[in-house]
């Protein structure tokens, strides 16, 4: 896809990161992100039209969260089925209206068409200088690796929902919220750009580990982990349904948390900045590439995958 497509001289950021950005004028740059959501692969079952639409702003704003920007304005594409009702398309416009209010920004236009399967098209636009973009790709040996929540909450409230058949309202509220009302850290995102604390940052949402490596890869270091943040209703539910909480934690995906590099003479300023919710968790190194963790005295190498949208 990368070399069909190709860039050119004004590409500051193609393929890769979580947004593209090109050249303006003055050292500014045009920041662009577009992700887009289908019913048959990105909806849970229970999931409202409300929901769903706001969602689908959320993965959009995520991603610009981690480049520490503010989106300007969003155009919206929606492909909807001829079987949905005019409740379900007002819900839509109500999510999509709701989420662009609650992260600052006006949604001016777009298209709408018939579709076999719904789909919501989200794109942004934002401004900001080329020094202000907080990259995948500049990582240093030391620096420390941090994130801005817990993992596992969403992953536990899925399998619970897809594999074990639980009603949404019988989920605990931690795992009902991640599913169903997920949030992006745009304000901390901001927050933590504006510190100058950070070397590198990605939008967690297709896991932990393939965040991780993400910024392993584009950095160029690797990475040693020495704490896996699980959320209390991961472990809960992992011990009762006999899965591993660490690995909830990991490879869910679905989580809209920060996962950064910061570096190491400022990351009590980074922590003030966040409010006291960035935890470290290793820290960046030069040799092995890749991403191990520690257990038991031992780096163990963290498997390169995450969530693969709905599958059973």
């Amino acid at each position: 896809m990368e070399r069909s497509l190709g860039t050119n001289r004004n590409t500051v950021v193609g393929f890769g990161d979580d947004v593209s950005a090109v050249k303006l004028a003055d050292g500014k740059v045009a920041i662009l992100k577009t992700d887009m959501l289908v019913g048959s692969t990105d909806i849970p079952p229970g999931m409202t039209m409300r929901q769903v639409a706001r969602k689908a702003v959320v993965a959009n704003v995520s991603d610009l969260a981690a480049k520490g920007v503010q989106p300007l304005a969003g155009l919206v594409a929606l492909g909807l089925p001829a079987t949905l009702k005019r409740k379900d398309v007002e819900e839509i416009a109500t999510g999509l209206s709701f989420a662009a209010m609650q992260y600052k920004f006006p949604l001016v236009g777009g298209d709408t068409n018939e579709s076999n399967d719904l789909t919501i098209s989200i794109a942004l636009f934002a401004t900001a200088s080329k020094k202000q973009l907080i990259l995948r790709s500049g990582a240093r040996v030391g620096d420390i690796v941090a994130v801005s929540d817990e993992f596992g909450s969403a992953s536990a409230g899925l399998k619970a929902l897809l594999q074990h058949g639980i009603h949404p309202a019988k989920l605990p509220r931690p795992m009902y919220q991640a599913v169903y009302n997920p949030r992006a850290e745009l304000d901390l995102g901001l927050r933590l750009g504006a510190s100058g604390a950070l070397t590198a940052s990605i939008d967690s949402s297709d896991g932990l580990a393939w965040s991780l490596h993400e910024l392993s890869r584009a950095s160029g270091v690797g990475m040693r982990i020495d704490h896996v943040p699980v959320s209390k209703a991961a472990e809960q539910f992992a011990a009762r349904h006999r899965y591993v909480a660490r690995d909830l934690a990991l490879y869910g995906g679905e989580e809209y948390c920060l996962v950064v590099t910061v570096k190491p003479e400022k990351f009590r300023l980074a922590q003030k900045t966040a409010h006291g919710k960035l935890r470290a968790i290793g820290v960046v190194t030069r040799k092995p590439a890749g991403v191990r963790l520690r257990l038991a005295g031992k780096d163990v190498k963290v498997t390169m995958k995450g969530w693969e949208h709905f599958r059973r």
